[in-house]
């Protein structure tokens, strides 16, 4: 008897963590049944720059918008879904834009997914939006590959946030720092483990050819006036242009 309860938990457990997933992935603009990928995709990139010109008005960022200056890359997720009922799922989409010094300029953006899955007792959800900061060559090559997880393949670290924090209580050795905020909660969203995969298709669609991040964003054989508002905001954002 005992080992029918068990074994029916667990299926009740499994069945409610696939529904659980579908039901967050289901609800991200574009993940599922995409209909027209290059409208996404320019739909991406409009809310990427206003969340980035959000985080750097915000009185809590001061740190992200101090580190911003010193990144090799900027990373932009509008709307990270995470949902937990037992089983914790996370996703969302986002665009990555780079800083060549010998170009002296910023390229892209290149189009990514971002999603994870984390196993314990949690039940709640909440949408956040993050920014990444690559602060090291290897941060920027580790996310130009098909497929990162953080953490693993590159390091990861919470950025500084609050009024009082400052760049300089950063921990500038680590590849990449995250900035997360989750309905005026900061830092609510640990990204440690998620997996940052390219979206060749929305990158088709938006430049018009099939072409990786790799050509966007360090040979930049490719370009689209649609982004220039968003670099516009990094360039202010950093002082480079």
């Amino acid at each position: 008897m005992n080992g029918k309860r068990l074994s029916t938990w667990g299926g009740w457990i499994f069945l409610m963590a696939n529904l659980l997933t579908l039901s967050v992935l289901g609800s991200i603009p574009g993940q599922a049944l995409a209909s027209d990928p290059k409208q996404d995709a320019l739909q991406l990139v409009e809310k990427s720059r206003m969340t980035l010109e959000s985080f750097i008005s915000d009185g809590n960022m001061g740190a992200f918008n101090d580190l911003i200056r010193q990144a090799k890359g900027v990373f932009i997720a509008p709307q990270v879904l995470k949902g937990a009922f037992i089983f914790g799922v996370s996703g969302g989409s986002g665009v990555l834009v780079t800083w060549s010094d010998k170009a002296g300029s910023w390229a892209g953006p290149a189009f990514y997914t971002m999603g994870g899955a984390s196993f314990g007792l949690q039940i709640g959800g909440q949408a956040a939006e993050v920014g990444l900061l690559a602060m090291t060559d290897r941060g920027v090559k580790a996310l130009l590959s098909s497929s990162v997880k953080l953490g693993a393949d590159v390091g990861i670290a919470a950025g500084p946030i609050g009024a009082g924090a400052s760049a300089a209580t950063a921990n500038l050795s680590v590849d990449i720092l995250s900035f997360s905020r989750a309905k005026g909660l900061y830092g609510g969203i640990s990204l440690d483990g998620a997996v940052v995969a390219v979206r060749d298709a929305w990158n088709e669609a938006f430049y018009g050819r099939k072409i990786d991040p790799i050509d966007i964003l360090i040979i930049r054989d490719a370009g689209n006036p649609q982004a220039s508002s968003l670099i516009q905001v990094i360039e202010r954002a950093t002082g480079r242009k």
